[in-house]
């Protein structure tokens, strides 16, 4: 009985150190790792993030969605700089959130305020269909990630349209991760795909086949190089979070779910001091 007991108390005690401490642990490996954005004032602009409406990990019946801190972190950076925020989704309606992406351990800080922001929720239930949005409504046009924009962005026509009016528009041009899916169909003032010969980063293919998706049909390196583009990344002897955020004039684009943080600041930044071009 008295071996029983002290066996039971030990896994509880092992039970509750896993909780609180397997959190810090990813985030020591790299995951969310911390980041401060600087404040801003930017009163008065706009910003539209876009996810996917895709919520099933084809062929597999795994659900998925979009990567929660993709679009939570950018989302509370436009936010705290003073800029009103829009969520749009290539269908429109409730937008699908990539399992476990918004639950223990993975959850990160802006994911939890998020899911408490009756506000932001209400936006993420009904988000706008793209084929609603006016990019002039917008100065910066952002798209995240998370795997089922592997399914969506990058067959949209009409998100290509509306990034390709956007650019033309001079917007800053932002994404994460799957994010730069919904850059490889736009068009550029030259008519030209608008990402050739640009500097552009997203998630790569060797992180892909480490979270073992290779099953989706659209990898972001991939289809970024198949587009012309100047694609950059970082490698790291732990590779899935490893960040880079890559900036070629108003396209600011960001490698994977840690580099919300500094490509929503790079963003800013480019908001607030210079031209977009």
């Amino acid at each position: 009985m008295q071996l029983f007991f002290i066996i039971l108390v030990s896994l509880l005690i092992l039970a509750v150190a896993t909780y609180f401490l397997l959190p810090r642990l990813l985030q020591a490996l790299g995951l969310h790792r911390h980041y401060t954005v600087p404040p801003f004032d930017l009163k008065g602009r706009r910003a539209l993030v876009i996810c996917t409406s895709h919520n099933k990990l084809d062929p597999t019946p795994r659900k998925t969605g979009a990567f929660g801190s993709e679009f939570t972190v950018p989302y509370y950076a436009f936010i705290d700089a003073g800029l009103d925020v829009d969520m749009a989704s290539i269908k429109g309606g409730e937008i699908p959130i990539q399992p476990p992406s918004w639950s223990w351990p993975l959850a990160c800080a802006e994911d939890k305020r998020f899911m408490a922001d009756a506000a932001a929720m209400k936006k993420l239930k009904n988000s706008k269909p793209v084929a609603e949005i006016d990019p002039d409504d917008y100065d910066v046009i952002f798209m995240a990630g998370g795997w089922g924009a592997a399914y969506d962005l990058a067959q949209s026509d009409v998100l290509a349209e509306l990034v390709t009016k956007a650019n033309a528009s001079g917007k800053i041009l932002g994404s994460v991760c799957h994010g730069a899916l919904g850059l490889v169909s736009a068009k550029g003032l030259d008519g030209e795909l608008l990402v050739k010969g640009r500097r552009v980063t997203g998630v790569t293919n060797n992180q892909i086949n480490s979270f073992g998706i290779a099953v989706t049909p659209k990898h972001p390196e991939e289809e970024l190089v198949k587009a012309g583009a100047l694609f950059e990344c970082q490698h790291a002897w732990f590779d899935p979070f490893t960040t880079h955020t890559s900036i070629d004039r108003n396209i600011i684009t960001g490698q994977n779910q840690n580099s919300g943080y500094e490509t929503a600041h790079r963003i800013l930044e480019k908001m607030a001091t210079e031209s977009n071009r």
